[in-house]
C-alpha cells in the first residue's frame, strides 16, 4: 500500500459528502500560497464541471495531480484489501469508511512515518493547519509545512502522503483538512493525536464512523 491510496480514499469520501450535499465543515481560509481562485469565497466545496463523471480515473486524477495509472493502481489495491468496493450498478466507488479510520488511527504512523526535516517555504500541515485554528499549537514552535515554492509560509518541511498534495489540497479545502488531520496523526504526539482523531470521527460520523 501506498500513501497516495489514502488520500485517493480521502479524496473519495470528500466527493462523497459533496454528493450528499453536505457543505465544508473547514471553510477555505487558507492564506499559504499566492493563487487562492480554487476555492469558494464563502468555504464551500470546490466543484468540478457537473457535466464530468468526478469518480472517473480521469477526474481522479486531474483534481488529485496522480497520474491515471497510479489512480487505476491505487483503486485496486483498496479494493483487494477491502478499504473500498465498486459502486453498485456502474455506481461510483464508495470507500469502507470504518475500515479507513482504523487504518489511520492505528496504523499511518507506522505506515508512513515522518519527521520534521529542514526549513523550507511551503503551506501550513499537522497543527498549524486552518482546521485546527491554533488551539493546540504553541507560541514559538516551528511551523510543519508542505514544501511548496508558491507558499508563503516557512516552517519546517514535512513529507506528505503523496508528491501532488500542494496541487491537490488547492482544489478541494476539505482535502486539505482531513490531509492536515492525517499528518497530525502521523507526526504528533499523544495529545495532538488524540485531538486530531476526534475531528477525524467527526467529519466521518455521517459516512458510517
Amino acid at each position: 500500500m501506498k500513501g497516495q491510496d489514502i488520500g485517493l480514499l480521502l479524496k473519495l469520501i470528500c466527493l462523497h459528502k459533496q454528493e450528499k450535499g453536505v457543505l465544508s465543515r473547514f471553510g477555505a481560509d487558507i492564506s499559504d500560497w499566492e493563487h487562492q481562485q480554487s476555492f469558494l469565497d464563502d468555504g464551500e466545496y470546490y466543484v468540478l464541471d457537473k457535466q464530468a463523471n468526478q469518480y472517473s480515473v480521469r477526474a481522479l486524477a486531474e483534481s488529485t495531480g496522480i497520474s491515471k495509472s497510479q489512480v487505476n493502481l491505487a483503486l485496486q489495491r483498496c479494493f483487494e484489501i477491502g478499504l473500498a468496493k465498486r459502486g453498485r450498478d456502474a455506481g461510483p466507488p464508495r470507500v469502507n469508511v470504518n475500515e479507513l479510520r482504523n487504518l489511520i488511527v492505528y496504523g499511518v504512523r507506522y505506515m508512513f512515518p515522518v519527521k520534521l526535516g529542514s526549513m523550507t517555504r511551503g503551506i501550513r500541515t499537522t497543527l498549524a493547519a486552518p482546521i485546527f485554528d491554533g488551539e493546540l499549537l504553541s507560541a514559538g514552535d516551528s511551523v510543519p509545512v508542505w514544501s511548496d515554492p508558491e507558499g508563503k509560509i516557512k516552517g519546517l518541511a514535512v513529507e506528505p502522503l503523496f508528491k501532488s498534495v500542494s496541487y491537490a489540497i488547492r482544489r478541494d479545502s476539505d482535502f486539505y483538512a482531513l490531509l492536515a488531520l492525517v499528518d497530525s496523526i502521523r507526526l504528533g504526539q499523544a495529545r495532538e493525536r488524540n485531538f486530531a482523531i476526534k475531528m477525524l470521527d467527526e467529519w466521518f460520523e455521517d459516512l458510517g464512523k
